[in-house]
């Protein structure tokens, strides 16, 4: 029974066919031969359905490797530009609770780039705060910022944040504004003209296409310092022979579950209700992270459902019910063999004890009933396993798995 749809997704039968025919081809996109330009054209069919399914002009789509690339071009490439024009412009205001993506990105700039991280709070709910955005734009100066960057929603515990909001706040003062979105798009309307953002993060294998293919949605008047170069094939922005087959697949998968976002994430949300409620007759000490859906529905991804176990240590749950076929995630990273509670959780005021029986549970396109009432049936008993287990998982060498987007 798989539950870690936000990890990935399997595929989409149209993304799988779009995939097939085209790998049954050759041809380089940027060749001007038949075949190049047959290659051509697939990419930018592609390109005008993702635009449609993403609220963008076709010419605001660049297509990258992936969700982790699209940050870094982003945040870099922001960055970069900014801090060329203006070289007082050092500080990034970043949530604290990003992506490895975007957070190792930031570090990294830091580190060699001279930027200046500012980390901005968030509340229990893992909501990043207004008000401090606010105080950093207006008393901080918002002449030594560079950027903004917040994700459209958490990949751990399904928050949604007040994207629109923070951009209002960041144009008053002429700052772009990047969203690493790659939980949101294909989960949650998202629309990337309407949202004022500069720059917006994409996967394709988050919502049924294939690993290895993603997006950044490029405002059109945005100025980027490439990351990489060579070819220039994307905008000059993006260089890299493009992946045609997987662009195609991307689509497809774009196109599917636009076409259906209503109904489906509809669908999902009464499977994780469903869970929810499961867990906490199955649990009662079990604490749902993030906001409750059932006081702000709007608020939490559909397909997300993320507790903290009390006395547990999240790592044991996970391969206890992963041997009863149930495959969930942690909020756990890995660090030279040593387990680290999640940053996402310590952002939100968890203690690391508390942190450390972290499990994340996602649905999605394949998800069923079946699927809710199996992991129901098993929990009670990995739980009690776990429970018995306790904290000694600290002090062992037990493996550890760590949360991806």
């Amino acid at each position: 029974m798989y539950l870690d749809h936000a990890a990935t997704t399997p595929i989409s039968a149209p993304a799988l066919a779009a995939l097939t025919t085209v790998l049954a081809r050759s041809g380089n996109p940027s060749s001007l031969h038949g075949a190049g330009r047959r290659a051509r054209a697939t990419v930018e069919e592609a390109r005008e359905t993702i635009a449609v399914a993403a609220g963008a002009h076709p010419t605001e789509v660049i297509f990258t490797s992936g969700g982790t690339e699209a940050d870094n071009l982003a945040v870099k490439g922001l960055y970069w530009a900014r801090n060329a024009a203006e070289p007082q412009r050092r500080r990034i205001l970043v949530s604290g609770i990003e992506h490895a993506a975007v957070q190792d990105t930031v570090e990294w700039l830091e580190k060699h780039e001279g930027a200046e991280a500012v980390w901005l709070p968030v509340d229990a709910t893992g909501t990043v705060s207004l008000a401090a955005l606010e105080k950093e734009l207006d008393d901080g100066g918002a002449e030594s910022v560079a950027l903004v960057t917040c994700m459209w929603a958490n990949n751990e515990v399904g928050t949604i944040q007040p994207i629109a909001d923070i951009v209002v706040l960041a144009a008053g003062h002429g700052i772009p504004v990047h969203s690493d979105a790659v939980q949101a798009f294909g989960s949650v309307p998202v629309d990337f003209r309407a949202s004022g953002l500069a720059a917006m993060s994409i996967s394709g294998h988050k919502i049924g296409g294939p690993v290895g293919v993603g997006a950044l949605l490029l405002g059109r008047d945005v100025t980027l310092t490439p990351v990489q170069h060579g070819g220039g094939q994307e905008r000059g922005v993006r260089s890299g022979t493009l992946d045609t087959a997987g662009i195609a697949a991307f689509a497809a998968a774009a196109r599917d579950v636009t076409d259906n976002l209503a109904a489906e994430s509809a669908r999902i949300a009464a499977l994780r209700d469903a869970l929810i409620e499961g867990v906490r007759a199955a649990v009662p000490a079990a604490v749902l992270r993030g906001v409750d859906p059932a006081t702000a529905p709007d608020k939490r991804l559909p397909g997300n459902a993320h507790f903290t176990f009390p006395g547990c240590e999240g790592d044991s749950l996970l391969f206890l019910l992963d041997m009863a076929g149930i495959e969930s995630s942690t909020g756990s990273a890995c660090t030279a063999g040593v387990p680290r509670p999640s940053h996402v959780l310590l952002a939100m005021g968890l203690d690391e004890d508390t942190a450390r029986g972290a499990q994340r549970f996602s649905l999605g396109h394949t998800s069923s009933p079946e699927d809710v009432d199996a992991f129901v049936a098993a929990l009670p008993q990995a739980h009690a396993r776990a429970k018995q287990a306790g904290m000694a998982g600290r002090a062992s060498s037990i493996r550890t798995a760590s949360t991806t987007r």
